[in-house]
């Protein structure tokens, strides 16, 4: 039998923050000591402790840990991780030169970590002949890259790049989430409505490229209920790194999501902050005092322990 896989580091605040809210939906209702949570993501046991060190133990403990380790780097740049498997370092990622120039669609998400402004899912198709332009630009995941400069690329993008978007208001996911639906199960429903999309309007491609953000079988598992569900998928953690379709889609994707953001802050005539820090709770009882409490499901994930900060405040 194979041997979890364990590996370890250490967060700041921020992200601390952050984890408590997004696994709020799994966490295990006793917690062991010094900790602030231990929640069960598919296979993977994940225990943040007091002191803000995160451990991730399991088989898929890789794929639970990526997403949270490329959090942590915009805040801390030199982060070390522990990994007991020591196969490779997190920093080394192998790109695949068969996918990476290949014609593909691929598809990413953004906004699944933001109280405030929805869940944005897009899938792109790149061709490989448009390859070396999209490296040109300055392609690359949205996580490496500033807002700013996002929203001078994807207009560049989108000129040469096909894509399909769709946009979860908070309201519609607070409706989903309380029928049932955790994130994971709406981020699957989203990836495959695109990529159904996409494949419609997509003749010829070698490979369809998902960011993975769980294993084939559990993904599958929340697409039971889904007509046409699309199967010839590719997954791959880091996909952003490895598939300039994916890449391509988090640009997209953020593009948007700023964007809304923007809307909101217009429309609220307030300035809206991204993520989940004490910044976020200090607005989102502004919203409450202004507007009063039924605004805030409108516009926030109401599953998000921010809601419980502002509701002790108001």
């Amino acid at each position: 039998m194979n041997k979890p896989n364990v590996i370890s580091f250490k967060v700041s605040e921020s992200t601390a923050k952050m984890m408590d809210e997004e696994l709020d939906w799994c966490k295990r209702p006793s917690t062991p000591a010094y900790a602030r949570f231990q929640a069960k993501d598919g296979d993977t046991v994940i225990t943040l402790y007091e002191s803000g060190k995160v451990v991730f133990q399991g088989k898929d403990a890789d794929l639970a840990a990526d997403f949270w380790i490329a959090t942590e780097k915009m805040h801390n740049k030199n982060l070390e991780v522990k990994d007991s498997s020591n196969n490779t370092k997190k920093s080394d990622i192998y790109v695949d030169p068969k996918i990476y120039n290949s014609s593909s669609i691929g598809s990413d998400e953004v906004g699944t970590g933001d109280f405030f402004g929805p869940i944005v899912v897009t899938a792109s198709f790149v061709d490989k002949a448009n390859i070396s332009k999209l490296v040109d630009l300055g392609v690359k995941d949205s996580k490496k890259m500033t807002d700013e400069k996002i929203l001078e690329v994807v207009p560049e993008i989108i000129k040469f790049i096909p894509y399909s978007s769709v946009i979860l208001s908070n309201k519609e996911y607070n409706e989903r989430y309380s029928t049932g639906d955790n994130m994971n199960a709406l981020k699957a429903i989203l990836h495959n409505k695109v990529l159904l999309d996409m494949k419609m309007k997509t003749e010829k491609y070698d490979y369809i490229v998902v960011d993975e953000f769980a294993k084939p079988k559990v993904y599958f598992s929340y697409l039971t209920k889904s007509n046409n569900v699309v199967r010839d998928i590719t997954f791959m953690t880091k996909g952003e790194d490895k598939c300039l379709a994916v890449a391509c889609s988090s640009l997209i994707s953020r593009f948007l999501f700023i964007k809304e953001i923007d809307k909101m802050s217009k429309d609220l005539g307030m300035n809206i902050p991204k993520g989940a820090s004490d910044a976020v709770d200090k607005v989102g009882l502004e919203i409450v005092n202004k507007y009063g409490f039924d605004k805030l499901y409108e516009v926030a994930k109401m599953n998000f322990k921010n809601v419980d900060k502002i509701k002790s405040s108001n």
